[in-house]
């Protein structure tokens, strides 16, 4: 006996951990800094830690009151009614309740290139077919509404296909993912961008932004778009400003039309206790989250004006640069006790990325890339 084929799945390469560095290098852990995951460098939020101490002892309950209290919360935060609030175990949750809610085996979504693997492998996980467009370096990474429609529109080889210029399309994918910030690149969709994507696309599809970075930019979420139509839906997570990556939680936004169809494609209660307690939170943990904020701002120009190496504007907390050899700059970066990410998995095996850490963190970063590229 054997599982169905899954020949065509391609394995998500997260970025290396602190132990795992340090055991292969005989390296002191407490001597390394990771900049690869584009975690919180400050941590969970204080508030958060402290919730998720009391929460332990209760651990035995389903989170029955905890998951209603944390999706009333955010839906009062968005202004959105509680049943279009749909709580995961990550934002990876949340794509795979998007698609068991809008493919049938076959159907296709259309993903970035550079971009997030796992929206091509949730996609094939629920017998889904992927179409790609690209995210181009030599047009700086633009995100624009032609970014997504040039591949959307038409289907046939070469560049004599066709363009459409106004009205829907019959493209044919069922979803249509734009992650905003993009990662790697830190670019974002502007929501006019993302409108004019949701009236071009066929009638059936369903623009899902992925704003998994959304509260280190400085423009408005795709949420003030979820309230007038119905072919547009928000991803958000915990794992990024509020430190909590390692609890696992995310939640989708969707239009209020089709909300009740989370009840029949999530798993039961799709968050734990403690990450609905530790969620609640660090809801309320404005400080920490101010300060995260305000350090990724800081760091951002930080890497700009100091890094000897090209690099892109970014509204994520992270900047993506060019060094060469990514991999082999990754690698002496590492003997060095700096994690970055080599950006290889990506398609781009010339760029890293480097998570916006604290003060001390990113400026050791910096003299210690600087040292290599010089090198």
């Amino acid at each position: 006996m054997e599982p169905r084929d899954l020949s065509s799945h391609t394995v998500y390469q997260a970025g290396r951990g602190i132990e795992e560095v340090a055991r292969d290098l005989g390296l002191d852990p407490d001597d390394l800094v990771k900049l690869a995951s584009n975690e919180n460098p400050f941590g969970p939020s204080p508030a958060a830690v402290e919730a998720i101490r009391e929460a332990a002892g209760s651990a035995n309950s389903y989170p029955k009151a905890s998951h209603a209290d944390l999706t009333e919360k955010l839906a009062d935060r968005w202004s959105v009614a509680p049943e279009q609030v749909w709580l995961a175990n990550g934002g990876d949750g949340v794509l795979d309740y998007l698609a068991r809610a809008m493919l049938e085996p076959g159907e296709a979504v259309l993903v970035p290139d550079p971009g997030f693997a796992y929206y091509g492998m949730s996609a094939r996980y629920h017998h889904g077919e992927v179409q790609e467009y690209q995210i181009s370096k030599a047009d700086d990474f633009a995100l624009a509404a032609e970014t997504v429609l040039d591949d959307y529109e038409g289907r046939e080889s070469g560049d004599s296909r066709p363009r459409r210029t106004s009205g829907k399309s019959d493209g044919g994918e069922r979803i249509v993912y734009l992650t905003s910030p993009h990662n790697p690149t830190g670019k974002r969709f502007d929501l006019d961008a993302v409108a004019e994507i949701a009236d071009r696309t066929g009638e059936e599809t369903l623009v899902v932004v992925d704003e998994a970075y959304g509260e280190f930019a400085d423009g408005p979420s795709a949420v003030e778009l979820v309230g007038e139509r119905d072919d547009v839906a928000v991803l958000r997570t915990f794992s990024k400003v509020y430190g909590l990556a390692g609890v696992r939680l995310g939640y989708g936004i969707v239009p209020e039309a089709w909300a009740d169809a989370y009840t029949r494609v999530s798993t039961p209660f799709a968050a734990s206790e403690i990450a609905c307690r530790a969620g609640l939170a660090a809801l309320d943990d404005d400080d920490h989250a101010r300060k995260t904020v305000e350090t990724a701002e800081w760091a951002r120009e930080y890497l700009y004006e100091n890094l000897d190496a090209p690099t892109w504007e970014s509204h994520g907390n992270f900047v993506l640069a060019e060094v060469g050899d990514a991999s082999e700059v990754a690698d002496e970066l590492q003997r060095r006790g700096v994690i970055v990410r080599d950006c290889t998995s990506f398609g781009l095996p010339e760029c890293v990325r480097i998570t916006c850490g604290t003060e001390a963190e990113t400026k050791r970063a910096v003299a210690e890339l600087n040292e290599v590229l010089a090198s």
